[in-house]
């Protein structure tokens, strides 16, 4: 089943079910009136929930046309959003850059940081930044969110709190990177609010596309209307979101809803922009950047500047997987 948290004048918004298609919804509000409430007795309303899906699928319910401009993240605000290291292709080429360590690339046990969730973008705000200097990047990212996790948990606990999937864009301001993390505890400064697709999807619902606690399939970013990079997010992917969820409960309880984000989508390989039709590309600035100076001995590519439109979405035959995110940078 798909998943939406729409506007209603309320921080946490309205929960809805979303048709396989993305074209239709109904309120789920007599089941729940938050996904955050659905997830705080998910195994009595995801059933309940899927057969509301059903009926929707099936006709039985009309429903409402879908808009993603009505849609906020799937958790406005959250308890808390984690951040993973799932690609080693990422660490390689971004760890050059001024304010990173060759000793924070590790290939037996993924890197976290906690990021700020108490307001999560929706997937067509502004991406907000009060200068233009600042380097602003994004970064395309698949996210999962998840069941209660007990401290300590192994690999079949972590997969089985697997409850939802989605993207996100993980906005960096890289002129600030350096000061945060030399200067400070971890990022902070350097990572504003990070945006959602308008849509969540159980991991069943992805059908094949799911597998070993991977997504398969490509992820495509656009800038200014010309394409940037489709990656797939289930190549290359060294860390999968079971070992990240096991990383992150090694000393804590997490609690449900915990959105655990898989990282900066990355796939090895020696192309630089502008990516071809066929091509791979990348899912950051950064990463096209550092391929640059290694292959001409600077950087051709500028990063983002105030009016620049990202669009990140997954598709399969055409049809949208999660609805896209849609930003534009906005200086405040």
């Amino acid at each position: 089943m798909k998943l939406a948290t729409l506007k209603n004048g309320r921080p946490d918004g309205q929960l809805v079910v979303v048709s396989p298609d993305l074209s239709r919804f109904v309120s789920a509000g007599r089941l729940a009136p938050s996904l955050q409430a659905a997830l705080d007795d998910w195994d009595e309303m995801a059933p309940r929930l899927a057969d509301l899906a059903t009926q929707l699928a099936a006709g039985a319910i009309a429903g409402q046309v879908f808009e993603p401009s009505m849609a906020l993240a799937p958790l406005p605000r959250a308890y808390q959003w984690i951040d993973g290291s799932g690609y080693l292709s990422h660490l390689e080429r971004v760890r050059s850059l001024k304010g990173s360590k060759d000793a924070e690339l590790q290939s037996t046990r993924p890197l976290l940081y906690q990021g700020g969730s108490d307001s999560l973008s929706a997937p067509t705000a502004p991406i907000l930044a009060t200068d233009a200097d600042l380097a602003i990047d994004f970064e395309a990212e698949v996210a999962v969110i998840i069941g209660a996790v007990p401290m300590g948990a192994g690999r079949d606990e972590a997969t089985a709190a697997i409850r939802l999937v989605t993207i996100c864009n993980d906005v960096s301001l890289r002129r600030l990177v350096v000061d945060d993390l030399q200067n400070g505890f971890g990022f902070f400064h350097s990572k504003p609010s990070t945006a959602f697709a308008p849509v969540t999807c159980t991991p069943d619902s992805l059908g094949g596309a799911w597998r070993d606690n991977r997504l398969h399939l490509p992820v495509r970013i656009d800038v200014n209307g010309a394409l940037f990079g489709q990656p797939n997010a289930g190549t290359d992917m060294h860390f999968d979101f079971a070992d990240l969820i096991v990383e992150a409960a090694r000393t804590r309880n997490l609690g449900a809803g915990t959105i655990i984000g898989g990282g900066t989508i990355s796939n090895r390989h020696d192309e630089a922009l502008p990516t071809k039709r066929d091509g791979i590309g990348f899912a950051c600035i950064a990463e096209a950047r550092t391929v640059e100076k290694l292959k001409y001995g600077r950087a051709r590519t500028p990063f983002l500047k105030p009016g620049d439109m990202v669009r990140i979405g997954v598709a399969v035959a055409g049809q949208s997987v999660f609805g896209d995110i849609v930003q534009t940078v906005t200086i405040v």
